[in-house]
């Protein structure tokens, strides 16, 4: 039971220094040219940008915090948890954008909250195969290799919501591979040791995987449209470690009774307050943003 509450804490510590990491790095793309939003052009600028820095340093801290939750407890439950950042992030972008957050908001922040009490309350996931799973894998990536390509390849050419809801999707779906790669390693951690863990090529491939991922996600940041793409990531991101986690790994929860019943309508009501608080949140961001270009283009003038 310790270790469960554990577990709870450090994916909540997760979901709010990825929150206010996502927010932070947003501010750092403003002054991007619209043009070079999937281009080395945009990674060298941010590279040059303290703000980003610090935006990369807190998300980085919620990674490890992530890492540590799934350490100890099952994605089925960790992932789900991580979706609390909209809890964090929506009165931070209200506040910058100089907003309060309005009735029907808070309305979808207590239907979340309590929708994911309820969850953790109802799962009670039982440990999954992390070793031997190689077909499955093969399968797994034979699958999503082609939609992350397809969305990578046609965002890039689009513009505005399309280009927004293309690499927000393919984002999604990475970092819900990042998610279970993790779980992977850090399985490996536990039961063999860090030497051990340095000789696995999961490592690096989940290095590599957490870079491009987070190269698509500014991007998406980038392209604008917000309310389009931060609910699609946010959103993807647990369906897909889930889905893994449950197909891959073979990890399932164990319900019985009223929550047959209880757990699909919790998950339904948490991806509705989802979808809601994330276009609220990318509402504030295109705000600021629509904001701070007008008083750049004044001060030119």
């Amino acid at each position: 039971m310790a270790q469960q509450g554990l577990v709870i804490v450090f994916a909540l510590l997760a979901a709010a220094c990825m929150a206010i990491g996502i927010v932070v790095r947003q501010r750092a793309t403003m002054d991007v040219p619209e043009d070079k939003g999937v281009s080395t052009t945009m990674v060298k600028a941010l590279l040059k940008k303290r703000l980003w820095w610090i935006g990369t340093g807190v998300a980085v801290t919620g990674y490890v915090c992530q890492a540590v939750a799934l350490a100890m407890g099952s994605l089925l439950v960790v992932q789900p948890l991580m979706v609390s950042s909209l809890l964090f992030a929506l009165p931070l972008s209200a506040r910058l954008a100089g907003r309060r957050v309005s009735p029907p908001e808070w309305v979808w922040a207590v239907v979340l909250t309590v929708a994911l009490a309820m969850f953790v309350v109802m799962a009670r996931p039982r440990p999954g195969l992390y070793r031997g799973q190689e077909m499955a894998w093969a399968v797994a990536i034979a699958v999503i290799a082609p939609i992350v390509l397809f969305c990578v390849l046609f965002g890039s050419r689009s513009t505005g919501r399309r280009r927004a809801l293309l690499i927000g999707i393919a984002v999604g779906v990475l970092f819900g591979v990042v998610a279970v790669v993790t779980k992977l390693v850090m399985y490996e951690l536990a039961e063999e040791g860090a030497l051990a863990m340095l000789r696995l090529p999961s490592l690096y491939f989940l290095a590599a995987l957490g870079v491009c991922a987070m190269v698509l996600q500014q991007s998406a940041f980038h392209a604008g449209a917000l309310q389009a793409s931060v609910p699609t990531m946010l959103v993807l991101e647990p369906v897909v470690a889930v889905l893994l986690g449950a197909l891959v790994l073979n990890e399932h929860l164990s319900v019985s009774g009223y929550e047959t019943i209880a757990l699909p309508i919790t998950i339904v009501a948490m991806a509705a307050a989802t979808v809601a608080l994330g276009r609220d949140e990318g509402a504030y961001e295109e705000q600021l943003e629509a904001e701070l270009t007008s008083r750049s283009s004044s001060r030119s003038a």
